[in-house]
């Protein structure tokens, strides 16, 4: 089978990098597509670079508002991974319009790119388990160091019903049901992926965004923490490693994907509360108690998400491989092991 043609969106960023590396590691043919906003995005085009060398892939350097340019890099693209765009809650709270422009417009121009092409290449959209809003309707038990689905034994389907809660879901949200339909009007064999807490080596994380890095990166390098809430916030997270295998097994099994949904989480055996349980981890990581602030609950901070993912494992045959001790570990000794890139 020939080698694909891949743009990646966003190629630049935390999941795009070691997305690239991955597929160029296996020797397909990669273009990154980036406007090199976010931070560790030029660390990142280095490490890639060093990698495999200047000329093992092709860099535009292009923002997906840009409806022309996103065009034109998309013209020969066999499959589009469409990972760029504004990541964080808070930012799309205090910056609605370029949330908006960065998600929902930036997707529509990824999608016209894809359907103007006339190639029909795979697009995989990185949504977000924030299309399901706050779950007012599901009932929650506190325990001593979380919070957790009274009933939903497996966590959140894919059938729960949307509630886009905030700028970014209702960004993000648009983004997800613009894939899905492209694929029921047009054909255009779309994947939508609700993505939780996803974590691992090349991720710069900050405050706002990318927390379990976050808070791994600040231990390490004595950085301030400041816990907003009661800390027994119950997430489900998700090695990088696991979420590209998803990736590769939708373009692999596109028959099937084309068109659907999945929810992509840790699921229910890989949940961890983001300071109660955190907490005591990282101590002992690092050997030393671990002084915090505390600050007020942030709005649309959930107390508890974490993704039923069993339609994914039915129909793709995908399952994360990586727990969360063994994930943590691993991250933080990349930390460790990278001072100087913080």
């Amino acid at each position: 089978m020939k080698n694909k043609h891949y743009l990646v969106t966003g190629g630049a960023g935390f999941i795009g990098s070691n997305y690239v590396h991955r597929l160029l590691k296996r020797g397909e043919k990669a273009t990154i597509y980036d406007n090199l906003s976010r931070g560790g995005a030029p660390r990142n085009l280095e490490w890639l670079k060093a990698e495999f060398g200047e000329s093992a892939f092709d860099v535009v350097v292009g923002d997906v508002r840009d409806a022309s340019r996103i065009t034109e890099a998309g013209s020969s693209a066999d499959v589009i991974a469409h990972l760029a765009g504004q990541v964080a809650v808070t930012t799309s709270v205090t910056n609605p319009r370029d949330d908006f422009e960065s998600n929902a417009l930036g997707t529509f121009n990824v999608l016209e790119a894809a359907r103007l092409s006339g190639r029909n290449p795979i697009v995989i959209y990185a949504s977000t388990n924030k299309v399901y809003g706050g779950m007012e309707d599901v009932e929650l038990v506190e325990e001593p160091t979380r919070w957790r689905y009274k009933d939903l034994v497996n966590g959140c389907p894919e059938t729960q019903p949307l509630d886009f809660h905030s700028p970014y879901g209702c960004s993000k949200g648009a983004g997800d049901q613009y894939a899905r339909d492209y694929a029921r009007m047009y054909g255009l064999p779309t994947v939508v992926f609700r993505q939780s807490c996803i974590y691992g080596p090349r991720q710069f994380g900050i405050e706002d965004q990318g927390w379990v890095a976050w808070f791994i990166i600040a231990a390490v390098m004595g950085r301030p923490i400041t816990i907003y809430g009661d800390g027994k916030q119950a997430r489900d997270i998700l090695h990088v490693e696991d979420l590209l295998n998803a990736y590769d097994l939708a373009v692999e099994k596109i028959d099937t994907a084309k068109g659907q949904v999945y929810n992509l989480g840790g699921g229910p055996d890989n949940v961890m509360s983001i300071w109660a349980e955190f907490k005591p981890k990282l101590e002992t990581l690092l050997g030393k108690p671990i002084e915090v602030a505390r600050g007020d609950w942030r709005p649309g901070d959930q107390k508890v998400f974490y993704a039923d993912i069993s339609k994914a494992e039915k129909e793709l045959g995908w399952r994360p491989a990586i727990g969360v001790d063994g994930g943590v570990n691993m991250l933080y000794e990349w930390v460790v092991e990278n001072k100087s890139l913080f």
